[in-house]
C-alpha cells in the first residue's frame, strides 16, 4: 500500500527517536519495526542527514549505515534544546500557518499544527507578531499535492484534466492514486481507468483536479524503483541522436543517454533511448538554434517540420500585431 506525504514524515520523526535509543540497530530490524522495505529505510536515512535544528545550516543528523547496520553520531547535540533565532522564529510561522491552509489537509493534522504553532507563537514572543504581517500563497501545484495526498489516504479515486506533451493536448481522466514522489518534479503515480495501466503524472501538468466519491482500488503492483531516475530507458528503445551547441548542453544534464560526445564548437553529440522518439519533438522545439534532431531521419525532418510550422505562425501573428 502506498504512503502519503504526512505518513511518510511521521515515520520519520519517529525513526530519530527510534534510533536514537538503540545505537548500531541493524537495518533489517529497523525496517520490519516500521513495517517498511530495507530499500525504503535506506531512503528515509539518505533524507535525515539534511535535517538539522538551524535553518543556516549546521547542528544536522550525522547519521550514516553500512547497509547493515545504522549508527547516529552526534544523537546529545541534536537533543538539545531548539534555540531559533527571530528570523527562523518568522520563517516558521508563515510556512506553519500556510500548510494549515492547504485544501485536502485532514483535520487531525490540521489541528495538531494549530496547536504547535500556538506553542511557537508563545515561545517566539515579538517574531510571532512580525511574523503575522506575512503570508504565503501556494501555486496550484500545492492544492493539486493536497488533493493527491488526501486521496491517497482515503482510498478515493480522482477526475484530471491532464497535459500531455507527447500528445501537446488535454485529456480527461479518472485514476486511482498509488503514490506521490519527487524525482526533479512532483508526480503521482497511479492506476489510469482510462488506459486501463499505470501512469506517471507530473502535478504542474494537472489543469483540473476533482476528489471523487468512487473507492480508488488499483491493482496490485510491484512499486518501481525509482533510485537510478524516473525515466529508465531500455536497451531495446530506438536510439535518437541530438547535436546541441554549448547553449544546450544541458540536455546531457537532464536527460539519460548512453552517450555525449564532445564536438568543435563546443557542443554535444548526444545518443538517447527512448520508447517514445516523438516525445523529443518538443526537445527540438526549445533548443532552436541551440540543438537539433540528427537521427533517425523521420524523426528529424518531423522536427523541422515543427519548427518551420511554428515560425511561420509566429510570423503572421507578428504581421497581424503590426497591421
Amino acid at each position: 500500500m502506498a504512503v502519503n506525504a504526512i505518513d511518510q514524515t511521521r515515520r520519520m520523526l519517529s525513526l530519530v527517536t527510534y534510533l536514537r535509543e538503540r545505537p548500531g540497530a541493524h537495518v533489517s530490524d529497523v525496517a520490519r519495526a516500521f513495517g517498511i522495505t530495507e530499500d525504503e529505510l535506506i531512503s528515509d536515512l539518505d533524507v535525515l542527514p539534511m535535517c538539522g535544528t538551524s535553518f543556516r545550516g549546521g547542528d544536522l543528523l550525522d547519521i550514516d549505515t553500512d547497509g547493515d547496520r545504522i549508527w547516529w553520531h552526534n544523537p546529545d547535540d541534536v537533543a538539545e534544546p531548539l534555540r531559533l533565532a527571530a528570523d527562523e522564529a518568522t520563517a516558521l510561522l508563515v510556512a506553519a500557518r500556510a500548510v494549515a491552509t492547504l485544501p485536502g489537509l485532514r483535520e487531525s493534522d490540521r489541528q495538531a499544527l494549530l496547536r504547535a504553532t500556538a506553542k511557537l507563537e508563545a515561545a517566539a514572543g515579538e517574531a510571532a507578531g512580525a511574523s503575522s504581517r506575512l503570508s504565503v500563497t501556494f501555486e496550484s501545484e500545492g492544492g493539486v499535492f493536497a488533493d493527491v495526498d488526501r486521496a491517497i489516504s482515503e482510498r478515493r479515486r480522482l477526475w484530471l484534466r491532464y497535459y500531455s506533451p507527447a500528445r501537446d493536448e488535454l485529456t480527461e481522466r479518472e485514476v486511482d492514486p498509488i503514490r506521490l514522489f519527487a524525482v526533479g518534479h512532483t508526480y503521482m503515480e497511479a492506476w489510469c481507468r482510462l488506459s486501463e495501466a499505470r501512469r506517471t503524472f507530473r502535478l504542474d501538468r494537472v489543469a483540473e483536479i476533482k476528489l471523487l466519491d468512487a473507492p480508488a482500488a488499483p491493482p496490485e503492483l510491484e512499486l518501481r524503483d525509482l533510485s537510478a531516475g524516473l525515466v529508465q530507458p531500455s536497451a531495446d528503445d530506438p536510439e535518437v541522436e541530438v547535436e546541441v551547441g554549448p547553449g544546450g548542453r544541458w540536455v546531457a544534464e537532464y536527460y539519460p543517454h548512453d552517450s555525449a560526445e564532445e564536438l568543435p564548437d563546443g557542443g554535444l553529440r548526444i545518443t538517447i533511448r527512448t520508447p517514445a522518439p516523438a516525445s523529443l519533438r518538443r526537445l527540438a522545439l526549445r533548443l532552436g538554434r541551440d540543438g537539433r534532431i540528427t537521427s533517425p531521419r523521420d524523426l528529424a525532418e518531423t522536427a523541422r517540420r515543427a519548427a518551420r510550422e511554428a515560425l511561420a505562425a509566429y510570423d503572421s501573428d507578428d504581421a497581424q500585431r503590426q497591421d
